[in-house]
């Protein structure tokens, strides 16, 4: 079973589709996997054990169900889900449970998904940590606020986990924790269901250990749109972009980002620099207000009422949402909506622009890192996925990210997978 658990999402639901394993079997061997590592990992809440059992041998009694037949799936814990308490890594929520399951997650069982537990979330996906350790060393962060999907995928407990991100919540845990994340084009995938923190930036997305499996479910079906990235694509025109937060990567990360680029043109892709437009230096502070300002209204009924069950940071951080001035927060949003008009003339001719995904490593310690080099792709609704690089001088991942256009995530999942399969060789 151990080589099971290792297979990605595709290849399971092909030798499902062809009969030649069960979904129960499937099941037992990820299971198996929680009971040995989660001990240490931490990177579920809630694992529903029986359900997803009886969920597995119902399908295996049937006709194959749709793209993701039998396929298990792990679920972030703002995510509501009608038969697993939500409680958002928060007190306030605790022993919560919810009549129904977010649009998403519906979508995900009716192609057959069967949802095996619910993730660790920092708080209220915020960022005060809820225990979860970076399953490559226990003693780093996984990121946050989509900790335990992060980690819980890396650590093979599961094929597929959704995340979300406000700042950096999806592509920054994927950095450090080695896997693919995809945080998709704003709103592409329905948020009824999920609970919000800043409405204008909260996307839904999710982690896989490949490009074409995250397509296969974020894209292809938690989106209703059956967007999936074809087995062989053609090289990619690759904006080499070091942004204006560049100084604050680490050497190594630099030196990732250099690297890659050079194996990418030697591979065949055309890579050329790209240096973002003057007015995009102001996105990072703008981004700042709009989620400080959206975060804090989100949360006024959990402050007001249950503000004593709450961290005092987050209690503290909310409060400080009246402090933003009504004109500094619509002059933000007005500027990241002139700068989104921008975003084609930046790329120019490229297919994709690659960045980095993080700082640098995982950060000792469990604060959930620096979310700088995701917050203005956060703001801009761009579709993003992060792929595994190298590793770093502590043994720990480095990632970097894809960035596309607006709407154009076919492409982005496209070029991603050329690039993640020549960054893995």
């Amino acid at each position: 079973m151990t080589d099971l658990i290792r297979l990605s999402a595709i290849d399971i639901a092909k030798k499902m589709a062809q009969r030649e394993i069960t979904a129960e079997q499937y099941v037992r061997a990820l299971l198996a996997r929680i009971d040995e590592r989660d001990g240490s990992v931490r990177a579920f809440v809630h694992v529903g054990r029986e359900p997803a059992l009886a969920a597995a041998k119902a399908l295996d009694q049937g006709a194959v169900q749709g793209m993701l037949h039998g396929i298990p799936l792990g679920v972030k814990d703002i995510f509501e889900t009608y038969d697993m308490p939500t409680q958002g890594g928060s007190n306030v929520y605790k022993g919560l449970h919810t009549a129904l399951d977010a649009a998403c997650v519906a979508a995900t069982r009716r192609a057959g998904g069967i949802i095996l537990g619910k993730t660790v979330t920092t708080e209220l996906a915020t960022f005060p940590h809820n225990e979860t350790r970076n399953p490559h060393n226990l003693e780093h962060t996984p990121g946050g606020s989509s900790s335990g999907s992060a980690a819980a995928v890396a650590d093979f407990m599961l094929p597929l986990a959704t995340g979300t991100q406000t700042l950096g919540s999806t592509i920054r845990p994927g950095s450090f924790c080695g896997v693919v994340a995809y945080k998709p084009t704003y709103n592409l995938i329905p948020k009824k269901g999920v609970w919000n923190s800043a409405d204008s930036l909260d996307t839904v997305g999710g982690f896989a250990r490949s490009v074409p499996d995250i397509a296969l479910w974020v894209a292809g079906v938690m989106s209703y749109r059956g967007l999936l990235v074809p087995e062989s694509v053609p090289a990619p025109r690759i904006g080499l972009c070091k942004t204006h937060e560049w100084d604050n990567a680490t050497p190594e990360m630099q030196a990732c980002l250099m690297s890659a680029a050079a194996k990418l043109a030697k591979a065949g892709a055309v890579v050329k620099d790209v240096t973002l437009p003057d007015r995009f230096k102001g996105l990072l502070q703008a981004q700042i207000a709009v989620g400080v300002w959206e975060t804090g209204r989100s949360f006024a009924d959990e402050c007001h009422r249950f503000g004593e069950k709450l961290r005092p940071e987050l209690f503290e951080r909310c409060g400080h949402a009246y402090d933003v001035d009504p004109a500094v927060y619509h002059g933000a949003q007005a500027l990241g909506r002139e700068c989104r008009q921008m975003i084609p003339d930046a790329m120019g001719d490229c297919d994709v622009l690659l960045a980095p995904a993080a700082p640098g490593e995982a950060p000792k310690g469990m604060p959930t890192g620096n979310p700088i080099f995701n917050q203005v792709w956060t703001f801009l609704h761009t579709p993003c996925v992060g792929i595994p690089a190298g590793i770093g001088p502590q043994g720990l991942p480095l990632g970097l990210q894809v960035v596309g256009r607006l709407g154009d995530d076919a492409r982005t999942l496209a070029a991603a997978h050329w690039v993640h399969q020549r960054l893995a060789a």
